[in-house]
């Protein structure tokens, strides 16, 4: 199967990693990044230690048990149900494997993490949608959801919060979305890989909700994306089983090195929260100050919860030409055609830890000089 091109991660790879490389990166969707040292430093001097003697085998494909019980105290479920994955990625991969029967559905939202409906695809699902509408600031709720639903679905995905667009779908629609789905004998799957990031009433994990397989990562909220661990909740033990299985055929595991260095991570979860959280509220300040002064050529709704939000222009239908003169400024943000919403642009909270007003101030000029001629 020809895939399409990702145009996301096309755009953000020739610039994250040019020469020299761009200054202001509001285009990543992920925390602020730690160095091996300062992680290591949250901990006691034992803790290197422990790395240097550790043996650079096979890690179990299920996880380490260390490491799969930190992962269940974070999202306060038994361990017993958690598998690694080398990444989110590689979680949805191995949900949307396990439901290709032939004729088969998911159900996704629009927009989505561009990777989404084209893996389905490539598993010969097929893709129906929810739409998240500006008129409704985004909103997500159960009764949208299950309008989608048909006799060939097999999994509904939600994403919350919302990538791109900062929405949550709340606490009182997850769990009567859950049972309607239950009642049809689908599974809820939930990306809560920015989960506890929220900015209005927090939420608790959905894995604590029956009838949800619950995916998240190391990359967004823990702001470790280079140590590419993923992991599924899922109470079910035959599916689990089965997916522990898939594992093997896919990646087999994790290095144990990555694994170790998570543990170690979720062990000090509220150092690197904390950091995420003031990065993230001090940066969407910025960005509503933004907003406001430029209300007359750009759109918005603020997110709820998550390290991005999905502004638009209001009268251009392509941001890509604003967000390539951004770039030649040094101040990368995401088009929103990378999200097939072209007058659209993803900018993210967490990854610019200082300099983001400064950023916005180039913006600024590059927005009067694009939009105001």
């Amino acid at each position: 199967m020809k895939l399409p091109p990702f145009r996301l991660d096309q755009w953000l790879s020739a610039h994250e990693f040019a020469s020299p490389p761009i200054r202001y990166n509001l285009a990543s969707s992920a925390g602020p990044p730690w160095s091996l040292g300062e992680l290591m430093a949250l901990g006691p001097e034992s803790a290197r230690r422990e790395l240097e003697e550790l043996r650079l085998t096979y890690a179990p494909p299920e996880g380490s048990r260390l490491l799969r019980e930190r992962i269940g105290e974070f999202c306060n479920v038994d361990p017993d149900w958690v598998i690694v994955t080398t990444g989110a990625s590689e979680a949805l991969s191995a949900l949307f494997c396990l439901a290709a029967d032939p004729g088969a559905s998911i159900v996704l939202p629009f927009p989505a993490f561009p990777a989404m409906p084209v893996m389905a695809e490539a598993w010969s699902l097929g893709v129906r949608t929810y739409r998240l509408e500006r008129s409704s600031a985004f909103a997500q709720t159960a009764g949208q959801i299950l309008q989608a639903v048909d006799r060939s679905t097999r999994l509904v995905l939600v994403i919350s919060p919302h990538n791109p667009t900062g929405s949550v779908l709340p606490s009182a629609e997850m769990r009567p979305l859950a049972d309607a789905l239950g009642e049809r004998g689908i599974p809820l799957v939930v990306d809560e890989v920015y989960h506890p990031l929220y900015f209005g009433t927090q939420a608790p994990s959905a894995a604590q909700i029956p009838n949800t397989i619950v995916v998240s990562d190391f990359s967004k909220a823990l702001s470790l994306s280079g140590l590419r661990l993923g992991w599924i909740i899922e109470r079910d033990p035959q599916r689990r089983a089965r997916l522990v299985d898939l594992r093997s055929y896919f990646t087999v595991s994790n290095s144990p090195l990555t694994e170790a260095v998570g543990a170690h991570a979720l062990a000090h979860r509220e150092a690197i929260l904390s950091r995420l959280s003031r990065t993230a509220q001090q940066n969407l300040s910025a960005l509503t100050q933004f907003m406001e002064a430029h209300r007359d050529i750009l759109g918005w709704i603020p997110p709820a919860g998550g390290t991005v939000a999905f502004p638009w222009l209001l009268e251009l239908r392509d941001a890509r030409p604003v967000c390539e003169a951004l770039a030649r400024e040094s101040v990368l943000m995401a088009p929103g055609d990378c999200f097939d919403s072209p007058e659209h642009f993803r900018v993210g909270l967490g990854n610019q830890a200082s300099g983001f007003a400064e950023a916005l101030d180039l913006a600024s000029r590059v927005l009067s000089s694009a939009l105001r001629r």
